[in-house]
């Protein structure tokens, strides 16, 4: 199928064009066709299979029908809530991108910024409002958002928002609008809380979706190192530097520890920066801006955080820590595997992680390589929780030396954590 083929305006398709698109992906040539046709839609994409051009396509050429090139005091037409500032921008630029060439005007809102230049947009009037949640329900509290004129409300990782905690004001945001819309939901796993969420908010949807989660990982390289927990940063210097890596991304479980990884590497001189919930929007954004433009060359973050992340030809992804939901693995190494583009996934996996790992196996059925050429491996020892210590001819410990060597023996057992 070629975008020709989905009759879409003029307009559309000459911007469409000028991207150099011809075919439409997966995702938008199942969802496009649905959303023209008026119908509700449950999407399961990942982010990275051009999900936004699928609902940002449609909308663009169903709201051009319906302002045309009118003069007139604009109205939100068109509102989508996304969970996080990265995903509102990048899905703003979209539109723009898409619209280029129509009379439409897009607005994004998110907090952690003044909100009085985004109020005087709104003031001046806007077509399609992409927001987060809080700042959405804030302005529409203060009498400066009115969804009276709504046609489209557009869920954007579902799941994600149910991560964050966002869901009850979802919950709230679908109240404030018109029940005669057309809601569009989009969610890269589909677990039940989100199915539920579907069959509450939407009018008999159709239901899409496109590369099964394992899917992702067979065009990915991928290397798995067993190594010591408190080994891994020593391993990360390693690589990075005996094998020149550079636009790395590097998953960590916690907040604390991107700080920590980011904190030892700068202590090795290399240029690495954090991303992650505690850091303000701005900073954020401005690490997320250095490190696109190759002024960073290593990113730490966390799941959350990164969710937000999209960039082009990512060469490698850098799994620090594994994470204990085997989906989420495939999300992360699928950053570097854009649009069926190869790329290199490394993974470290210390002692407690084994099962992890094991999880992640059963469900992307495909070979890693295991790298066992390097200086970190597991330790040759490892402890037998089953077995019983032998005292047979052993005298309890006396004196100061017997107490120095217990002391000893304590801490030579504390090995694995």
């Amino acid at each position: 199928m070629l975008f020709e083929d989905l009759s879409l305006s003029n307009s559309i398709q000459r911007a469409v064009h000028e991207e150099g698109y011809t075919s439409p992906t997966p995702i938008q040539e199942k969802a496009i066709p649905h959303i023209l046709a008026g119908k509700d839609l449950v999407g399961c994409a990942q982010t990275g299979t051009g999900k936004t051009a699928a609902f940002a396509i449609p909308i663009i050429h169903n709201l051009h029908r319906i302002v045309g090139s009118s003069k007139k005091t604009k109205q939100i037409r068109c509102l989508v809530v996304t969970p996080t500032r990265e995903l509102a921008v990048q899905i703003g630029e979209s539109f723009d991108t898409y619209g280029k060439y129509t009379n439409l005007r897009q607005l994004t809102i998110f907090g952690g910024v003044s909100q009085v230049p985004q109020v005087d947009q709104l003031k001046k009037g806007v077509d399609i409002l992409i927001a987060t949640p809080g700042r959405l329900l804030d302005l529409h509290k203060q009498g400066f958002v009115d969804f009276d004129h709504l046609h489209f409300l557009v869920l954007d990782e579902s799941d994600l928002m149910l991560d964050m905690g966002f869901i009850n004001d979802v919950r709230k945001i679908v109240k404030l609008v018109p029940t005669n819309r057309q809601t569009l939901l989009f969610s890269a796993t589909m677990p039940m809380a989100i199915r539920e969420l579907a069959d509450t908010f939407l009018n008999k949807p159709e239901y899409v979706s496109v590369t099964p989660v394992s899917s992702t990982a067979e065009i990915i390289e991928q290397q798995i190192y067993f190594v010591d927990k408190t080994d891994k940063r020593g391993l990360l210097y390693h690589l990075i530097r005996n094998e020149n890596l550079s636009n790395v991304l590097v998953f960590v479980r916690t907040k604390h520890g991107a700080d920590n990884v980011v904190k030892a590497l700068k202590k090795h001189g290399v240029n690495a920066e954090a991303i992650h919930g505690d850091k303000s929007q701005t900073a954020r954004q401005r690490v997320l801006d250095h490190f696109k433009n190759k002024e960073i060359s290593v990113l730490v973050a966390t799941d959350i955080a990164a969710r937000g992340i999209d960039i082009e030809s990512l060469p490698y992804v850098i799994n620090f820590d594994l994470p204990n939901i085997p989906e989420t693995y495939v999300h992360r190494i699928g950053r570097t595997g854009r649009a069926g583009n190869g790329g290199i996934s490394i993974s470290f996996c210390s002692k407690d992680e084994e099962p992890y790992w094991k999880d992640i196996m059963k469900l992307i059925k495909v070979n890693v390589k295991t790298i066992k050429d390097h200086p970190f491996p597991w330790k040759d020892e490892e402890p037998n929780p089953d077995a019983k210590p032998d005292l047979r001819n052993k005298k309890k410990p006396e004196g100061k030396n017997n107490s120095r060597k217990s002391e000893a023996s304590k801490k030579n057992k504390k090995r694995w954590y």
